[in-house]
């Protein structure tokens, strides 16, 4: 999900009316689709405990099953059901600094030490035609007190083969560049997983590392050839600041025509396990977002400062029997920027700067019921005093330390495949932060002063 600091208002707000239309209709074009056979949640469309789909019996790590089951549409079904598809999930969170934060991050919370209800979620997702599923989210956040869409993936795929080999094709319309992939391993699907909005967080990154989630529309294209080669290609452009005020999502700039995007990956299927390499490049114009009377985010005509994303990630997976389950995932990211739109007006030094991601993680789990998972963040990039402020660099690293526990999920657990919890205890550590370790905000904090407890309890129904 996309996370959005934005002045509290009433959950009934306006906008929800509004939205609450949007999804009616999309429930109504699945109650009329033809040959539905949806039910409220993937599990239950399949009769497969959620383990199968994913590792721990939560997402967004995929099992072989799940990529699969992804990569077909969503629409792999077992039984006649013909029951709506939702799903609901509720995320309860407590969030405390090494040392309170100068300021609350947000109204209506403290500068340390805070609970929240940090996402509740509704879905639509499963099988609405033999060929054609849906995986889309609205989320309510107590931090801004709104409801708005969240990752939304509607799918249309079909599959063929010719003499020894078989593929499977499909096209997707989603929001959010990356969202898309079958591995479940591009940005958008990052760990962690689950992360506390109430807490500092890394001050730059990629623009394909969430800059567009839920402001964009795309059609992606995609193919697995031989289930081992798998190729992506689409483009995205931006919705009206208008649509976007209707769904409560941000507004950072309206895109200059279409935005591409290509992936391409190639897997190899080991006795026990996978291993999987890929790239992906993305490319944007944006303009700078302007204001209207009212103070609502509109779009203007200028120029615009341009983003070339460029990617490469590799995957291992260990089954070993049904006991232990290791994955271990990397990506490197780097991006070119040409800020035509922000240079002139003083926001940025530099008229070319550029940014690198790198997220290297490794998880483990006994039995799909308890996990850890380390992981190791660098975000570096190009100085820019103007842009960045401090010593002008984006300069964040540390890491992650997570322990899970999930006590439902599996085919023997009480009400599969209906209730599913998740426990988690994080703690992330920065050894530097905004290119500095000392006074790091001109207030004399300490990059390790945002060492981060985070807890949360992760229930899906």
């Amino acid at each position: 999900m996309a996370r959005r600091h934005v002045v509290r208002r009433p959950w009934f707000h306006r906008h929800v009316a509004r939205f609450a239309v949007l999804v009616a209709g999309l429930l109504a074009l699945v109650a009329v689709a033809p040959d539905a056979a949806a039910i409220p949640a993937f599990a239950r469309q399949t009769h497969t405990p959620c383990t199968a789909c994913h590792v721990g019996g939560f997402g967004p790590q995929l099992t072989p099953f799940g990529r699969q089951f992804k990569l077909l549409g969503y629409t792999l079904k077992a039984g006649n059901q013909t029951d709506v598809p939702l799903s609901l999930m509720l995320v309860e969170t407590y969030t405390k600094t090494l040392k309170a934060q100068t300021s609350p991050p947000a109204n209506g919370f403290d500068d340390n030490n805070n609970t929240e209800l940090q996402q509740a979620s509704v879905f639509l997702a499963g099988r609405i035609t033999d060929h054609l599923g849906v995986m889309a989210q609205a989320t309510y956040s107590q931090n801004g007190g709104l409801l708005g869409w969240d990752n939304s993936d509607l799918r249309y795929a079909r599959s063929a083969s010719w003499g020894s080999h078989s593929t499977v094709w499909g096209i997707s319309l989603n929001n959010n560049p990356s969202v898309t992939d079958v591995f479940n391993a591009a940005p958008a699907w990052q760990f962690p997983y689950m992360a506390p909005d109430l807490a500092p967080g890394a001050p730059a990154a990629p623009i394909l590392m969430g800059g567009l989630a839920g402001q964009v529309l795309g059609l992606n294209a995609y193919m697995q050839v031989d289930g081992a080669l798998y190729m992506e290609a689409g483009g995205y452009r931006s919705l009206s600041p208008a649509f976007l005020r209707d769904v409560n999502a941000d507004f950072s700039g309206r895109l200059a025509g279409v935005a591409p995007y290509a992936r391409l990956a190639y897997t190899w299927n080991l006795a026990a396990g996978s291993v999987h390499a890929g790239a992906f490049a993305f490319h944007a114009a944006r303009g700078l977002p302007g204001t209207n009377a009212q103070g609502d985010a509109v779009a203007t005509a200028g120029p615009t400062d341009k983003f070339t994303d460029l990617g490469v990630d590799a995957g291992y997976q260990l089954f070993a029997g049904s006991d232990h389950i290791v994955n271990i995932n990397g990506l490197y990211l780097t991006e070119r920027q040409r800020l035509d739109a922000t240079y002139p007006i003083g926001g940025a030094s530099n008229l070319h700067d550029s940014l690198r991601a790198l997220n290297l993680n490794a998880s483990y789990w006994y039995r799909n019921t308890w996990g850890i998972t380390l992981e190791e963040f660098a975000n570096d990039g190009s100085r820019d005093l103007a842009l960045y402020g401090n010593n002008g660099s984006p300069d964040t690293r540390g890491g992650v330390v997570e322990l899970n526990w999930n006590p439902f999920g599996k085919s023997d657990s009480w009400e599969q495949p209906f209730a599913n919890v998740r426990f988690g205890l994080q703690y992330t550590w920065y050894t530097r932060f905004s290119g500095l370790v000392t006074n790091i905000d001109g207030a004399g904090r300490r990059a390790s002063d945002n060492d981060t407890l985070y807890l949360y309890a992760w229930l899906a129904l």
